[in-house]
């Protein structure tokens, strides 16, 4: 075995064995150089290289994603770390545990004009749940900082920062480590005891209940608690495409049904009770309704956190979903009420008005999540971009087999396929990848990566810019606009994909999206599957269906 000589370096690389981590993210460097070869020598150990630090440290957000389990991503000093900020806010609010572990020159080197320094210490303050800024000598206060660091990641689901200084030289190897960290056990403070009489009575009381799940891991809630909330008449279940979880009472698709309310139905739908858990919520038109028509009562069910989203919060359960449900539901009884009766009627005129309009439209990028929604393989994985990607597959059905993700802590297009490509990793599953082409372009270094399993698939969808802006309100058809906003383009992936090893393959129409698709998901290589839509057609198609649910 081989370690590095210097003991601080032991000491992390040690404690991350002891304390299970198993997945580590190296950007190459040479401040780093104790720790990488301390990683990369160890058997306890899956180690990554990839160059890029904005595109690593979301690489190592979709593992963390999937497995549910701390994930090291590890630079040299300097901008390296800055690089990987934006995964960290991610992973903040998306409740990712990513652990971030940075090498920094000695303190005595800061701010005095050396190279590659910059205040490393704390860098991530507003972002991280814990920041272990490291002295340079081995000791059992580093060892207690490493420690509790990993501790807050894995138990509060969170970012971490550990800063960790050498000196060098730092390349010089030992065959035995010369220091033996001190190893300590942490563990959580116990969660209140839920009392829920006093809840109890109110949801009994209550003809009107809205449960609003946002994002949340596949199976993470118990299918028999669905099952009951979904056939409770008082209760409507509204369900994003993050939130994995089926019923055929929920309302999937919550734009197409609230967009068209007049006055008189929000005043209908308002809800007595809210109740929310799971991560960040997409629709707008679901925000804006409950801010203006606020529930008597809001209850979030998380163990960690509880943001008031809409501005009328009046409970947080300390809990998990299954704890609450398993504990809350047998307090319940049936009240009477056509609740959801209504809303699951007007579903079906929707969803009639739906199929109606989509008959009849031009090719755009409505039809293209039409087509390539419909045409997915069972039983994969669904990693969806930000911005146009993800509104639009909030109008269509996906087969409940398949799991979807999206990085929605942040709403960030600038990660989203080095995510995807983390979580194809260690998922192993089929993974595809629906992207726009800001986003991709953006992100292109995600291809730069030789993890890349054969069965990853990318969907990108090419309306040449930015088209959310073109259905934002204030969208005039000006230079300015096309240049400053929607940032026009002519660019197309066909080179990248040479370039990068991936099959590529192009559609301009929904009869050659079917002609490929066969092709594009049985191809036994990475493929790149590059859809051009009209770019000033889009726009129109979107607007004109919610005028036509009506």
């Amino acid at each position: 075995m081989i370690y590095p000589k210097i003991p601080l370096a032991q000491s992390v690389i040690e404690i991350c064995k002891a304390k299970g981590l198993q997945h580590i993210v190296i950007s190459p460097g040479s401040r780093n150089a104790p720790l990488t070869i301390g990683f990369t020598n160890h058997e306890a150990f899956t180690c990554y290289s990839v160059a890029d630090e904005r595109s690593a440290a979301f690489f190592a957000l979709g593992i963390a994603q999937q497995i549910q389990k701390p994930v090291a991503v590890v630079c040299t000093s300097g901008s390296a770390l800055l690089n990987y900020y934006p995964a960290v806010a991610e992973a903040f609010y998306s409740q990712i545990p990513l652990v971030v572990i940075s090498a920094d020159r000695p303190h005595d080197k800061i701010d005095i004009g050396d190279g590659q320094t910059i205040r490393q210490a704390n860098v991530y303050a507003n972002h991280s749940l814990f920041n272990a800024n490291l002295t340079e000598e081995a000791s059992e206060a580093n060892d207690l900082k490493i420690q509790e660091a990993l501790f807050i990641a894995a138990s509060q689901k969170g970012p971490v920062h550990i800063n960790v200084p050498f000196e060098e030289p730092l390349y010089e190897t030992v065959s035995s480590p010369s220091v033996k960290p001190v190893m300590v056990e942490l563990y959580e403070d116990p969660k209140p005891e839920l009392e829920l009489t006093e809840y109890s009575t109110i949801w009994n009381e209550s003809p009107k209940k809205i449960i609003l799940l946002g994002a949340n891991d596949p199976g993470a809630i118990a299918q028999e608690y669905l099952d009951h909330l979904g056939n409770d008449a008082a209760v409507v279940v509204m369900t994003e495409v993050t939130s994995n979880v089926y019923h055929p009472n929920f309302i999937t698709n919550i734009d197409t049904i609230i967009t068209p309310f007049t006055e008189e139905d929000f005043i209908n739908f308002q809800p007595d009770i809210l109740v929310t858990t799971g991560g960040m919520i997409v629709s707008k038109r679901i925000k804006a309704f409950l801010r203006k028509y606020k529930p008597k009562h809001h209850w979030h069910i998380d163990e960690l956190r509880a943001y008031d989203t809409f501005k009328a919060l009046t409970k947080h359960f300390e809990t998990n979903p299954n704890t609450f449900f398993s504990a809350f539901l047998p307090q319940t009884k049936e009240v009477n009420s056509s609740y959801q009766r209504q809303i699951l009627e007007i579903r079906e005129n929707r969803l009639h008005k739906h199929q109606e309009y989509a008959k009849g439209i031009p090719f755009s990028d409505f039809k293209v999540f039409e087509t390539v929604l419909t045409h997915l393989p069972q039983d994969c994985q669904l990693q969806i971009s930000n911005s146009s990607a993800i509104r639009y597959a909030q109008l269509f059905p996906i087969h409940p087999s398949i799991e979807v993700f999206c990085n929605r802590g942040t709403s960030g297009i600038d990660g989203s396929t080095s995510t995807a490509v983390g979580a194809a990793v260690v998922n192993h599953k089929k993974t595809f990848c629906i992207t726009g082409d800001i986003s991709f372009f953006y992100d292109s270094n995600a291809l730069w990566n030789n993890y890349i399993p054969n069965d990853f698939k990318i969907i990108l969808i090419n309306n040449r810019g930015g088209g959310i802006f073109r259905i934002l309100p204030g969208h005039q058809e000006t230079e300015t606009f096309n240049t400053f906003f929607e940032t026009s383009h002519q660019l197309t992936a066909e080179h990248l994909a040479k370039m990068y090893g991936f099959d590529y393959r192009m559609a301009t129409s929904e009869e050659e999206i079917k002609q490929q698709w066969d092709d594009f998901e049985k191809n036994t290589k990475p493929v790149i599957l590059e859809i051009f839509t009209p770019e000033k057609l889009n726009n129109k198609i979107l607007l004109e269906y919610f005028k036509k649910l009506t």
